[in-house]
């Protein structure tokens, strides 16, 4: 069965924004999905972040997807890096993805650079959606990330952060990439 692992970003709860409506749909695909809530409020964790995610996994294979937005995407990367070798997932939707941030408060997220090579050889299926006008994360910094990851580059119009507050509360683009990655 193929599993699809949504995680939040800073502060962020998975009954917020476009999660709920893309676990739906998802689900309605025949996805098993998993939107778990990350720990630490304000001053997140990365090692908890990991944790969390590790079990719920359990056994990352092909048929295991993730879908990240803002602080949930540096997050599955570097989870991707600590993955055994040989182990191959399906792929990876990032939304407004960023590699480096400045934020004390996620400085525990960036503390060391993740080893690109090592992310690629767990997966080599990457789709970074941005938006023009994201308040916190430029265009720039989005396509450094994409570029980063060689991934597909989706710049949309008018979505900001991709937040409930920007008028975000279904994300086509992300439900259709990762359908697209499954077949």
């Amino acid at each position: 069965m193929k599993r699809a692992i949504i995680v939040h970003g800073w502060d962020g709860n998975p009954n917020n924004h476009w999660f709920p409506w893309l676990k739906n749909k998802l689900n309605e695909k025949g996805f098993e999905v998993h939107t778990p809530f990350m720990p630490g409020g304000e001053n997140p964790k990365l090692e908890e972040w990991l944790q969390v995610i590790s079990d719920i996994v359990g056994k990352a294979d092909k048929d295991t997807y993730f879908i990240g937005h803002s602080l949930g995407c540096i997050t599955i990367v570097k989870y991707l890096e600590s993955l055994a070798k040989n182990t191959k997932i399906g792929g990876c939707i990032f939304v407004a993805g960023f590699s480096f941030s400045q934020f004390k408060e996620i400085k525990d997220f960036y503390r060391r650079n993740f080893d690109i090579n090592k992310v690629k050889e767990h997966c080599d299926n990457f789709t970074c959606i941005y938006s023009d006008n994201d308040k916190g994360i430029s265009v720039k910094v989005s396509e450094e990330f994409a570029d980063l990851l060689e991934a597909r580059k989706i710049l949309l119009k008018g979505k900001g952060h991709f937040t409930k507050d920007d008028g975000v509360t279904e994300l086509s683009s992300a439900l259709k990439e990762l359908l697209e990655m499954s077949e």
